[in-house]
């Protein structure tokens, strides 16, 4: 007699059927407690993703962030912000706890990024990672890719602080992240440290690889196929996946920034992250694509060859000796993430200000 079994979504039966994990693109209430219930067992935040949690779900926080601001007379608009950003990713933690207690701690965390304005100084970066980890249990401390960041990264693993690497887009961003990652665990073993509780992470904005190989084709008057491109972000993915395989890194890859389908399905089967945002989850679980494993099946390597041939900044993405650390910070993708987190971030500060801190103008 065969058994049929029943699954609530396509991104359901992937975190049933498969290793490939389902993570929210956001710690939203409402849209983590609706991935939860299609199989999620991680979330993650940032300064952008905070503001757009506070535009959606303000009549969650608009009480609790006047008694912040009441109770710390003295604090600058940026301390109150910062407070504000943890709460929210503290608060979207406690409903990944189930998951983090029934897995051990291997999964069932949020990720909570540092400032991104600190790209450049890896003591800071270390030093509110180092904080952040100790406001829950389950948290990831998210931090950037950059020169410094690489730095912050090794220093906070061996601190022992599970780490998820962001502002990444490259073969040679994630290798510099694992090996980092390596050195620190190989360091806390020699002096007799478990890293048993460790689950580091490195993120590639598959995305935003599209994006910005679309962007320097326009600017650099660049001819390619235009059904190539859609495929950069996910040839990077694959690429650092199997060099991941091969030299056994204890980092777990991450893919994140959706475009399309693509961006999830062709990583089903893999042993890796795939962090959705809501809208996406919901067309993904509405669609008819199938979950079948596709994380094996190669680029069509016609594809491949379009892109490295024409696109400089696509062969530094792709090869695994395509860019130096000292280059990550200048690279393009890297420059026009970090500018609108940026942004984002002093975005938040001003909501918060004049909402809360500075509201009704007298406008003569």
């Amino acid at each position: 007699m065969s058994v049929t079994t029943s699954y609530k979504s396509p991104l359901h039966e992937m975190a049933q059927t498969t290793i490939t994990d389902y993570w929210n693109d956001s710690c939203s209430v409402e849209e983590l407690t609706y991935a939860i219930d299609h199989g999620a067992v991680g979330a993650t935040s940032n300064p952008s993703i905070v503001l757009a949690v506070l535009k959606q779900e303000m009549h969650l926080w608009s009480d609790r962030i006047k008694r912040i601001i009441a109770v710390n007379p003295t604090w600058s608009e940026t301390e109150i912000t910062w407070r504000v950003i943890e709460e929210v990713a503290v608060h979207g933690s406690k409903l990944l706890l189930p998951v983090f207690e029934r897995t051990g701690g291997k999964k069932g965390r949020l990720s909570i990024q540092t400032n991104p304005a600190s790209y450049r100084t890896p003591t800071a970066i270390l030093d509110q990672a180092l904080h952040f980890s100790t406001l829950a249990p389950n948290l990831h401390i998210k931090m950037p890719v950059t020169a410094a960041g690489v730095h912050a990264i090794e220093e906070a693993t061996y601190r022992g602080v599970s780490i998820n690497a962001t502002v990444s887009f490259t073969v040679p961003q994630a290798l510099a992240v694992a090996e980092a990652v390596e050195r620190a665990l190989t360091r806390r073993a020699a002096e007799g440290k478990s890293n048993e509780g460790l689950v580091p992470v490195c993120t590639i904005m598959v995305g935003r690889v599209d994006d910005w190989m679309t962007a320097v084709t326009a600017r650099d008057r660049i001819t390619v196929n235009p059904d190539s491109i859609p495929w950069a972000g996910i040839a990077v993915m694959k690429h650092a996946y199997k060099l991941y395989q091969e030299r056994g890194y204890r980092t777990r890859l991450l893919a994140a920034a959706y475009r399309h389908h693509r961006h999830w399905s062709e990583f089903i089967g893999g042993d890796v992250i795939t962090s959705l945002p809501c809208d996406w989850a919901k067309r993904f679980n509405d669609s008819d694509v199938t979950v079948e494993e596709r994380m094996s099946r190669p680029v069509d390597p016609a594809i491949i060859d379009d892109l490295y041939t024409h696109i400089p900044d696509f062969r530094q993405a792709y090869d695994a000796d395509g860019m130096t650390a000292s280059e990550f910070d200048s690279y393009g993708a890297t420059v026009r993430t970090l500018r609108g987190f940026i942004t984002a971030y002093h975005d938040l500060i001003a909501l918060i200000r004049e909402k809360f801190m500075l509201p009704n103008p007298d406008v003569r």
